[in-house]
């Protein structure tokens, strides 16, 4: 099972967006996926088309990871409905502000590692969409994760967020997971037209190289349309919905690629 946290320390940039189009991926191509809504403000559940009446969720996971308490705060997505395949959510809840201090134990920190080693059997991936900061929430996230990918837009701000998030990925690394590393930096929002983007997105490849990952994804209103219907990316009709689809299927090539995840050869095509 490769787990890999969808990052960003400044909001706004779309990580949920992201996240939400990389299970897109991953369930058209057919991988058991679980996504952990880590994030308080639980977006990415709403997109992944749950009910969460009656059900636990991270919240409680993180006070007490016993098996019982994990099982009941996963649920299976509604996606399930557009075409057959496994693609489960952890549900998210506001109270998970309340473990996202900034000084977590370390017994705190490794309650997710504990958490998903229960399930570990059942998903060959594990999207965690973390909080928008580099609290106890993101690092608890990183412990359990093999790879982080750090989402950015190419504006004024964003170099140093990226170079803040791999600093703090290698210190994580060193200190807490020797396992941890950056997937790369995917960078979303972008408008090809923009002089201005087109600038900090050299700016990005300049300073981090090879870890600025292709493709960059483009600002498009089909994922946030697919997102608001709770559907999947790869089934929303239209050009540009397609084309967005195609970029994130690369982009799953990469951690694919990373995690040596296993590909079923005739996954449930969703294009």
């Amino acid at each position: 099972m490769h787990v890999l946290s969808v990052s960003s320390l400044k909001g706004g940039v779309g990580k949920t967006t992201v996240t939400l189009g990389l299970a897109s991926a991953a369930f058209a191509r057919g991988i058991r996926t679980l996504v952990v809504d880590l994030d308080p403000q639980s977006d990415v559940s709403t997109g992944l088309d749950v009910s969460t009446a009656g059900r636990l969720n991270v919240a409680d996971v993180l006070e007490n990871p016993k098996e019982k308490t994990v099982r009941q705060a996963i649920a299976s997505s509604g996606w399930t409905k557009v075409h057959p395949g496994k693609i489960d959510i952890m549900l998210g809840s506001p109270s998970a502000i309340n473990y996202d201090g900034p000084h977590p134990s370390v017994r705190d920190v490794w309650k997710m590692e504990e958490a998903l080693a229960l399930v570990e059997d059942e998903y060959d991936l594990v999207l965690i969409d973390c909080a928008p900061s580099l609290n106890a929430l993101t690092r608890t996230a990183w412990a359990a994760s093999d790879r982080v990918a750090v989402v950015t837009e190419p504006g004024l701000f964003s170099v140093a967020a990226a170079d803040r998030a791999l600093r703090a990925i290698e210190e994580i690394r060193r200190g807490l997971s020797s396992r941890l590393q950056p997937l790369g930096i995917i960078v979303n929002r972008v408008r090809p037209q923009s002089v201005e983007h087109q600038f900090r997105i050299k700016e990005l490849r300049d300073m981090f190289g090879e870890l600025v990952l292709e493709p960059q994804l483009p600002e498009r209103t089909s994922l946030q349309q697919a997102q608001g219907a709770a559907k999947p990316l790869h089934v929303w009709p239209g050009e540009s919905a397609q084309e967005l689809a195609t970029d994130f299927d690369q982009l799953l090539d990469h951690i694919v690629d990373a995690g040596n995840i296993p590909v079923p050869e005739e996954g449930p095509q969703a294009h």
